[in-house]
């Protein structure tokens, strides 16, 4: 039984549900990088590399945030602040998946998707997690660069190149992650103020940042449109994204008033469907018959 408490602790460093959000995102990246059926090296070790480096900068990231976990009530039951896990365990099995990815992306993927996903682990382990998070209210605005780039991290798993249509997935997370993440700090406003922690509610009030919300909702609503406008997708992709994009702006709206104190959690909870949504979307449309 130890043992397998034990697992389940390295497990829960790992941060799985985001990073399997991040791997799906990835994976769609995959299949829209080609016409066909992806060859299954870079499906296989690039979804893998990817997935390994992406819980590596989960880990780290748990690692540094330990004192603000045992703090919050959304946080306090992970391993670190439970002391299920040492500072030094979590640390080793961190840079251990770190560099166990970046060999499998090196010899058994590309030089560029490796590069391209050390880049992004810096960029949410160390830049984001040790400097922006505390020193800027748009902290999640900058850091939001890393969270984005698994679509063209796996675009790149299969051509060996950046294309410009994988520049309109990553637009779509990196306007995605505001209106997310921010309807959850209005909801965990207290808590973010209690550990000092900059966050754009407590810095700016919860009007404003509701604002913001509706703002990028909006920018975010108008980037899901260009797949379509660039021909990257077709018209069954643009009617979906339509959709999504309504309930999403009635979520926005409906935050403004502040009168609803269920709204941010119903708004973050839904910006996960919708993410998943979008990107199933542009999936199924990618094999449709062009005519269709």
């Amino acid at each position: 039984m130890k043992f397998f408490t034990t697992c389940n602790d390295y497990y829960e460093l790992c941060k799985p549900r985001v990073v399997m959000l991040l791997v799906f995102t990835a994976v769609i990246g995959m299949f829209l990088a080609t016409p066909g059926m992806v060859p299954w090296e870079p499906l296989v070790y690039g979804t893998l590399g990817i997935g390994l480096a992406a819980s590596s900068a989960a880990a780290i990231n748990q690692v540094v945030d330990q004192k603000i976990d045992m703090v919050m009530s959304r946080t306090e039951r992970r391993p670190l602040p439970q002391g299920n896990v040492t500072n030094t365990q979590a640390l080793v099995f961190a840079i251990l998946l770190g560099v166990i990815a970046m060999i499998i992306l090196t010899f058994l993927v590309n030089g560029l998707t490796a590069w391209l996903t050390f880049l992004s682990l810096i960029g949410y382990a160390v830049i984001y997690t040790m400097f922006l998070k505390h020193a800027t209210p748009q902290n999640i605005v900058i850091g939001g660069a890393a969270g984005a780039a698994p679509p063209v991290l796996g675009w790149t798993a299969v051509t060996g190149t950046i294309d410009p249509n994988s520049l309109w997935l990553f637009l779509i997370i990196f306007t995605w992650t505001p209106p997310h993440f921010w309807a959850l700090a209005i909801h965990r406003k207290d808590e973010y103020a209690k550990v000092k922690v900059p966050m754009l509610p407590v810095t700016h009030g919860v009007k404003h940042t509701a604002r913001q919300v509706l703002l990028y909702t909006i920018i975010m609503s108008g980037v899901t449109i260009m797949p379509f406008v660039t021909e990257m997708s077709g018209i069954v992709y643009l009617i979906g994204a339509l959709i999504l994009n309504a309930i999403f702006l009635y979520y926005a709206i409906k935050m403004q008033s502040g009168k609803d104190p269920s709204i941010p959690m119903k708004t973050f909870g839904y910006s996960i469907i919708y993410l998943m949504l979008l990107f199933a979307l542009l999936l199924i449309d990618h094999y449709l018959p062009r005519s269709f």
